[in-house]
């Protein structure tokens, strides 16, 4: 374990901040923006594709889950805060330390395995259009979904034990460190992300090849309409793998040199890695924040539902026009091949 003295970050007997108030003013307000942000667009992404019938599509529900999904994950921000501000004493108990912890690392999870399921989707409607047509149903999504999420919060279930109260802190418990739990989560951590970025590569590099050089097998009266939709499905999925791996890798690097620090004595490495994990929680609770973002800037249907959702004083339902422009985005109102 790191020889940190209480001293090192300024701690007294009552609270315990880990960085200096010209840090953690910033810092907050960049958390309570993002989580401003990020709460109301995750909940209005549920909301649109809950409330219109025509937002129902398959791509749409894995959507509206990994919404469901970012805002769990935001929930637990002000915890992540406040261990910021007062790192000692965790007044909060030894159950919350454990629980928002794990519902982090369980979304986390669910989340690189909805934008994998997802693509596999994708692949099949683009790559193997009579297939997919059979396949994919709602029902079908629905209990892949399902199927997710257990997996998932499955998987996370050890991190309910990583971490516990001991000394009036919530911290990586000594029996964790001692008992390997934290290099079993660690790898566990490491497999669920470079495991699923390296099937996407793939998965991407499968659907390029057969967008953009065998247009031709994308034949009917509705050809160009399905090339424009297709394109556009990918390029927003694309968009969202980027961001959730930009915004998650930094977490993922910050995490292992965490381990290892808590077995080194290197106090300026501690310190370092207390600073970097900082900027690795922002990009986290960026990329929780960062989707209904995407959706707002590269789907037109999206902001039309939005618009509708937000300024509409009518409480009739409505239907989005079954128009050319339907099939213009993931999130628009019909998928071609995709759904039934």
């Amino acid at each position: 374990m790191a020889n940190v003295s209480n001293s090192t970050f300024g701690c007294d007997l009552e609270s315990c901040p880990l960085f200096p108030v010209s840090t953690l003013i910033p810092v907050t307000v960049l958390c309570i923006t993002l989580f401003v942000v990020g709460v109301t667009g995750n909940a209005l992404t549920v909301l649109i594709i809950l409330r219109y019938k025509d937002m129902k599509t398959t791509t749409n529900l894995y959507l509206s889950s990994m919404a469901v999904s970012d805002l769990l994950i935001l929930f637990c921000l002000p915890f992540d805060l406040y261990r910021l501000w007062r790192y000692k004493p965790w007044v909060f108990g030894d159950f919350l330390c454990r629980f928002y912890q794990y519902i982090n690392e369980g979304c986390t999870y669910a989340t690189i395995l909805h934008i994998t399921a997802l693509s596999i989707e994708r692949y099949l409607a683009i790559c193997l259009p009579l297939k997919a047509k059979v396949l994919i149903t709602k029902r079908r999504v629905r209990s892949v979904i399902a199927l997710l999420w257990t997996l998932a919060m499955v998987s996370a279930g050890p991190f309910f034990f990583l971490l516990g109260v001991e000394q009036g802190m919530c911290k990586h418990t000594e029996y964790a460190v001692s008992s390997g739990i934290l290099d079993i989560m660690v790898w566990v951590s490491t497999v669920y992300f470079f495991f699923p970025m390296f099937c996407l590569a793939f998965l991407y590099g499968f659907i390029g090849r057969k967008l953009w050089k065998n247009e031709e097998d994308i034949k009917g009266s509705n050809a160009a309409n399905r090339k424009k939709y297709h394109r556009q499905t990918v390029k927003l999925l694309a968009v969202v793998v980027l961001a959730f791996v930009a915004c998650w890798l930094p977490f993922h690097i910050g995490r292992n040199l965490f381990s290892n620090l808590l077995r080194s004595e290197g106090l300026d490495l501690f310190v370092f890695s207390q600073y970097f994990n900082v900027v690795c929680m922002l990009l986290f609770y960026f990329s929780a924040s960062l989707n209904p973002v995407l959706y707002n800037l590269i789907s037109k249907k999206y902001r039309t539902a939005a618009r509708r959702l937000l300024f509409s004083r009518s409480s009739r339902n409505w239907s989005m026009s079954r128009n050319k422009d339907t099939k213009d985005d993931s999130l628009g109102g019909s998928e071609t091949n995709t759904s039934l």
